[in-house]
């Protein structure tokens, strides 16, 4: 967005996907659930339907955006923020309506989080989503179902169930997480790599964004629990107690798992750095057996004549002089490794 732009201004990414809109108006008796192939067909609801959830994926025409806010009188700053996917989860209330902004994260770990933006008043519902996804499937199998409690309740309920449905949906990537920092932690146990400590950043940088998506709906929960919203039945508000406990859950495990990859990190490096004082210390321990060697070989490369006097190394012309140097030689090695070993430094 431009600085300074004029507020309410619709602009459509050029990537966006094209508007699709599909019409599920159900009651306690009946269900009709269709595309609707332009806005004007949704001028008059079907009758006798008491609920009406009207569900936009794809945000690419600026045009079929407007015409659905004037259609369910949405204000352009709320339709604004539907084409600004990068917004933070939040509820506004409007006259005749309440807003909804939340974050559904991708099945696959590290995968693009998406926005929905949901909308209801007194019978109807109005859902944006950038993209076809499975997150509202199970909703729409519930209403399917004849008997089902949303199928009695209203508009209220169905917002609720789908927000459900979206909280939900950070669970399976949060178990995919743990599971993966499960696998990290047997692997830096036995061989520490580099590329570890890349996939242990790439883990927390997931998690971040999860959690910069996922915290503030909490928040926005307790809003729906305790503001006088218009439109929201104290019975819908239980459900969304149960609600607001599934995202504290979310929560928990986000924050478990950042802890969790923090002393990761932590161990990596300790065990790395262990590996590493494992590995000075035999070449420490190498490097004092071969001092006293190199001594006595040195001692014997001086070049110092026996003929001209009998104190210049007269065991040069022994005849064992050069086995017995060798097995002097050996014998400190093998002297220092047992003092080594007895000291406890050859664990």
């Amino acid at each position: 967005m431009t600085a300074g732009a004029l507020p309410g201004q619709l602009q459509a990414d050029p990537d966006a996907l094209p508007p699709r809109i599909r019409l599920m108006a159900y009651g306690p008796e009946r269900l009709e659930d269709r595309e609707v192939a332009s806005v004007a067909e949704l001028d008059r609801l079907p009758e006798g339907l008491p609920v009406a959830w009207i569900d936009v994926v794809g945000l690419g025409d600026v045009d079929v955006l407007a015409a659905l806010g004037r259609r369910f009188g949405i204000h352009r700053l709320l339709l604004e923020d539907v084409t600004r996917t990068h917004q933070r989860p939040k509820v506004e209330d409007f006259p005749g309506c309440v807003a909804v902004l939340l974050r559904e994260p991708g099945l696959e770990v590290g995968g693009r989080d998406r926005q929905v933006s949901l909308f209801f008043g007194e019978g109807w519902l109005l859902s944006f989503r950038e993209s076809q996804g499975e997150a509202f499937e199970p909703v729409r199998a519930r209403i399917r179902q004849a008997g089902r409690l949303i199928r009695s309740s209203g508009a209220d309920y169905l917002a609720y169930a789908l927000i459900d449905a979206v909280v939900d949906r950070y669970l399976p990537p949060l178990e995919a997480l743990g599971e993966r920092m499960e696998s990290l932690q047997e692997r830096i146990l036995l061989d520490p790599q580099p590329d570890m400590l890349a996939e242990l950043f790439e883990t927390r940088q997931t998690l971040a964004a999860m959690r910069r998506s996922a915290w503030p709906m909490r928040e926005l929960l307790n809003r729906l629990i305790r503001d006088p919203l218009p439109g929201i039945e104290d019975e819908t508000r239980i459900h969304l107690r149960d609600c607001y406990d599934h995202a504290v859950l979310v929560l928990e495990l986000l924050e478990g798992h950042r802890e969790s990859c923090g002393e990761l990190m932590d161990f990596y490096l300790s065990s790395v750095s262990h590996r590493a004082n494992e590995i000075m210390k035999v070449l420490t321990i190498t490097g004092a057996i071969f001092i006293p060697l190199t001594f006595v070989a040195g001692i014997y490369g001086m070049n110092f004549d026996p003929e001209r006097s009998p104190y210049n190394m007269p065991e040069l012309r022994w005849a064992y002089g050069y086995p017995v140097a060798i097995v002097i030689m050996l014998g400190i090695a093998v002297g220092m490794l047992i003092f080594f070993r007895r000291k406890g430094w050859l664990r």
